[in-house]
């Protein structure tokens, strides 16, 4: 009898566990290089068996496609194409403990089915209130885009006509803050700025938090629409005087777009802006990059130049379709050559189609054809170029020199270039530049750069 119970038990228990439920909500947290990411799996039973969707609620990622979820003896597995991304995990005492991967890289990602609070980091620079000036929940009009977009308007305390900035984001959707990496520049600058008399706009990028629109859809020409309506709503405040923008990365080549289009725009602050085609730009970033994290030179030597092939389909196609088919040929010719290879973990399919998705959007399209210096070229308001020394995706020794000399073009007499030693792309004080160190940087800006930004917009702006 002892026996017969024993096997009924065991029976029993290998039941459980294979009629055990697992659909509903997964939430872990990722580690991914000092930042770290709050990864949420939505699993749900249909006719055809089990479906999942993705989250990635600190990149403002929702709703991403699962292609496939198999769970069979405790073990999970998801795949998706669209990142691509890998989770195995085995199911131990009602927690998942598996592995994360994606394009190369393996992360230790452990689910359970609580909710996880957002990641806190030290970020001493970070104001807390009460700020000493006012703030202003705003919401303004792109009639252009037929879309409105919202944003936070700080003004200093006091009566008087205030010069004013608007804030423009780099690359990606990111919201007012330009929130990434734990850090929320915009903010920090924001509070500077408006301590020091100067109102500030800052606002979410199309379809971010309050603003309606598609980013993925956008590119940097229709993003400058957006920085023109802001402006075009200051001018509507009473209590605004002359203003300028301050972009940062894309932002800074987005300004002096909107500096050709807009009237109104008194002065601009490039904070790591290119001057440089986008083409050439991404071949400097890449071999920088793949430098400092120790790639030898002849692997790098042959990303660059299958890349820069790739890049110059770009440039000589009519447009994006033109570019689609020209590049879908291309590609697969290298990857059968092996002159592409193919990472670990992911098919020759995945990666086909993973290059077509990041190349062949209308964003990067444009972004590879954009020459920052024809318009550049046309800006005669004051100019502010700011930039670090170990600055690896906006390299000043190849955009100042450009910058420059488009401004002189313009006939600009009023302009200023100033490299920061030891600051990388997000104005840290830096050991290598490297993106990697973007999260683990407790400063989020350098103060110096604060101080200085300020005392030229102020130079520009208190006569007035």
């Amino acid at each position: 009898m002892k026996t017969l119970l024993t096997l009924l038990l065991a029976l029993a228990a290998l039941a459980g566990l294979c009629a055990e439920d697992i659909t509903g909500d997964w939430n872990g947290m990722l580690d991914a290089g000092g930042q770290k990411l709050r990864i949420v799996f939505h699993i749900s039973a249909t006719d055809e068996g089990l479906a999942a969707t993705m989250d990635s609620p600190d990149q403002s990622a929702f709703d991403l496609p699962v292609s496939s979820v198999s769970f069979e003896a405790g073990r999970l597995e998801l795949k998706m194409e669209v990142a691509p991304i890998n989770y195995t995990a085995e199911l131990k005492d009602g927690i998942f403990v598996g592995t994360f991967k994606q394009s190369g890289f393996e992360a230790p990602l452990d689910l359970q089915r609580e909710a996880l609070e957002k990641p806190v980091y030290n970020r001493p620079q970070e104001p807390k209130e009460p700020y000493g000036y006012r703030s202003e929940e705003v919401l303004f009009a792109n009639p252009e885009a037929e879309i409105e977009l919202a944003g936070t308007l700080t003004l200093p305390e006091g009566e008087g006509v205030f010069p004013a900035v608007v804030l423009i984001s780099g690359s990606g959707a990111q919201n007012r803050d330009e929130e990434l990496m734990g850090h929320k520049p915009f903010l920090v600058i924001a509070d500077h700025l408006t301590r020091n008399g100067i109102a500030v706009l800052r606002y979410d990028d199309r379809g971010v938090g309050g603003s309606g629109g598609d980013a993925a859809s956008g590119t940097t020409f229709d993003f400058a629409t957006d920085a023109v309506s802001a402006v075009r709503y200051l001018k509507t405040r009473p209590e605004i005087g002359p203003i300028g923008l301050v972009g940062h990365s894309e932002g800074g080549i987005i300004a002096p777009i909107a500096a050709t289009q807009c009237e109104d725009i008194d002065f601009i602050v490039l904070l790591a802006g290119t001057g440089i085609r986008g083409d050439k730009l991404l071949l400097a970033q890449e071999k920088l990059i793949y430098q400092a994290g120790g790639m030898d030179d002849e692997e790098i030597n042959q990303i660059l130049e299958v890349n820069a092939a790739a890049f110059g389909l770009a440039l000589y196609t009519q447009d994006l379709p033109s570019f689609e088919a020209e590049l879908g040929a291309y590609l697969k010719e290298k990857m059968d050559d092996g002159s592409i290879e193919i990472p670990e973990g992911m098919t020759y399919d995945e990666l086909y189609q993973l290059q077509m998705d990041s190349m062949t959007n209308p964003w990067m399209y444009e972004f590879i054809r954009l020459d920052p210096a024809q318009w550049l070229s046309r800006v005669t308001c004051p100019v502010l170029a700011l930039n670090g020394s170990k600055d690896l995706q906006v390299p000043a020794k190849y955009n100042f020199p450009a910058i420059s000399e488009a401004l002189e073009e313009a006939g600009n007499n009023d302009y200023t270039l100033r490299k920061y030693p030891g600051l990388n792309h997000l104005f840290q004080e830096s050991e290598t530049g490297h993106p990697e160190e973007y999260a683990q940087i407790e400063q989020t800006f350098a103060p110096v750069v604060l101080e200085e930004m300020t005392a030229w917009i102020k130079a520009r702006t208190d006569s007035r």
